[in-house]
């Protein structure tokens, strides 16, 4: 057990354990005690995954290893089959890790006139540890290509006539306002692997600090901590050697200088979406970098109720959510332990609600798949895994993910986010009708939210997905709420079991609507489907 903050969080925390523990007996040993209720069981769940026993569940940890322990307990508990490898819960996914040391490393910009300006990696700039392995030098001229979105089908390409060949592309977040949310979170998650392509040899993303999620001194305490990749180099996304960095407003000037451009007016016109041009810098980076590599293992968990109708039980509806999160860090107001009880304690504590709800009626006509994955932030590993090498037979038709609720306010909207681009957008329509609730947009799309969560993984080979989250529309209460939540405890310790105003009630009420679409999705005689206008339609 590791220290605590000093202020009565021990206490707290071997409470949350307790409670957790009585929760899981009483439906291990009927009789022995009452059992919970729904939302007790649902809280109970949240508070043992996100205990500090599991010291932030970092992949591959210890501490995931025994919240992975709990989840395949508790899925022991509701009944459900082993759907992993060798007739147990796990998949076992082979991943490399990957420290980028800031301190030890050096870049600066070269100007036209061979003169350079240092720039302090991990102040300055961040060096991303995901995704595929680092190069060990680069020195490479810059370029900027806009929003950095190649969308020659929906009539907007940044980089028509850019020259990127042996270049860094410098892009900024957000697009045009005539493109779909969808379609540009599509393009950002497959941007990587398309510059590798042409031929660039890095790209640096710049923010403005309107769409900035987590404030940059967070930002700087966690590049510290690994990143890593799936082991086998054919299921990468991006090739080795290839930079991946972001840097903060201050820098974010300092790439443009000499441009006749400014990054000021850039933050405005991506905040208002309004077109922004590609030109050539005058600039090149020159940098080192130091990164540490060890190899590791840890599970995806997998358990099935099998389907009741012969022609269709070897067709599969995963509900999924991630167990993993993002281990111990920095200390912040002296705690070390980043719990992820919202971020993905939550979800996983609703796959498993789902589960013993659907597996106490009739079994569906096709069969459903509760998928627990790992490696989700360091950048949807375990899923990608999964989706391409599932541990069953048959296939996978549809899936539903759970990730960052945020079951803080009243239910009275729901996010699904990919309901235009299949057939599953009606279905949850429908099912919300039936609940009382309004199926609403995503209200801050140029976040990229649904590429950045496990049903993407899906949606990549070829599934149709949706996520479900509380809704909140701009401007509400809700709103508030969810931008003070992402500004203090999103990533940092702070999202723990003690939080104020989770809602296990409201959870619960969600639960009900996403396991009523899983059933209407698992007895449809029709198969899901990419509608005309979808991007996804042709992977």
């Amino acid at each position: 057990m590791l220290a605590t903050d000093g202020n009565g969080s021990r206490d707290r925390e071997g409470s949350g354990r307790r409670y957790a523990a009585l929760a899981a007996l009483a439906l291990l040993l009927p009789g022995a005690a009452p059992a919970p209720d729904r939302a007790q069981q649902w809280m109970a769940d949240v508070g043992e995954i996100a205990s500090d026993a599991n010291e932030g569940r970092e992949t591959g940890s210890r501490g995931h290893l025994r919240a992975a322990l709990y989840v395949e307990q508790r899925f022991r508990a509701i009944g459900l089959a082993p759907a992993g490898e060798k007739g147990g819960f796990r998949q076992q996914v082979a991943f490399e890790q990957q420290i980028v040391d800031h301190p030890a490393s050096t870049a600066a910009l070269i100007g036209p006139d061979g003169k350079g300006t240092p720039l302090a990696l991990g102040v300055d700039m961040l060096i991303s540890a995901d995704g595929g392995p680092r190069p060990a030098t680069v020195d490479a001229p810059l370029v900027f290509a806009g929003y950095g979105l190649h969308l020659p089908e929906r009539g907007h390409d940044d980089f028509a006539g850019l020259d990127i060949k042996g270049k860094i592309v410098v892009a900024i977040a957000g697009g045009p306002a005539s493109l779909l949310g969808p379609d540009k979170a599509s393009n950002r998650a497959e941007r990587a692997k398309f510059l590798a392509r042409a031929g660039a040899v890095g790209l640096i993303t710049l923010t403005p600090p309107a769409q900035i999620e987590i404030p940059w001194e967070r930002q700087k305490l966690l590049a510290g901590q690994p990143g890593m990749y799936l082991a086998d180099p054919a299921l990468r996304e991006v090739p080795a050697g290839f930079l991946v960095a972001r840097a903060d407003s201050a820098t974010s000037e300092r790439l443009l200088a000499g441009s006749g451009q400014n990054f000021a007016d850039l933050a405005a016109a991506s905040d208002a979406s309004r077109p922004i041009p590609a030109f050539a810098l005058p600039q090149r980076l020159r940098a080192s970098i130091v990164t540490r590599h060890r190899q590791l293992v840890s599970p995806n968990l997998v358990a099935r109720i099998v389907g009741s109708n012969p022609a269709l039980a070897r067709e599969h509806v995963v509900i999924s959510a991630h167990l993993d999160h993002v281990g111990i860090g920095p200390a912040i107001a002296g705690d070390r332990i980043y719990n992820g009880a919202i971020d993905d304690g939550s979800g996983v504590a609703t796959v498993l609600d789902i589960a013993q709800q659907i597996a106490k009626g009739p079994r569906p006509k096709r069969s459903i798949l509760f998928v627990v994955v790992t490696a989700e932030e360091a950048g949807l590993l375990g899923s990608s895994y999964f989706a391409k090498r599932p541990s069953v037979d048959g296939t996978i038709v549809a899936d539903i993910n759970f990730d960052v609720l945020l079951p803080l306010w009243p239910l009275t909207s729901v996010q699904a986010q990919g309901d235009r681009e299949s057939t599953l957008g009606d279905i949850a329509r429908a099912t919300a009708a039936r609940h009382g609730l309004e199926i609403v947009p995503d209200p801050l799309p140029n976040r990229n939210s649904f590429t950045r969560t496990d049903q993407y993984s899906f949606v990549r080979a070829g599934i149709p997905a949706l996520a479900f989250k509380f809704g909140f529309t701009p401007g509400s209460e809700a709103f508030r709420i969810e931008h003070d939540w992402r500004a203090t405890r999103y990533h940092s310790p702070s999202d723990d079991i003690h939080q104020p105003g989770l809602r296990p009630a409201e959870a619960i009420r969600l639960d009900d609507f996403a396991a009523d679409v899983a059933r209407s999705i698992a007895d449809d005689p029709q198969h899901p489907r990419w509608l005309e206008t979808s991007l996804f339609r042709s992977r």
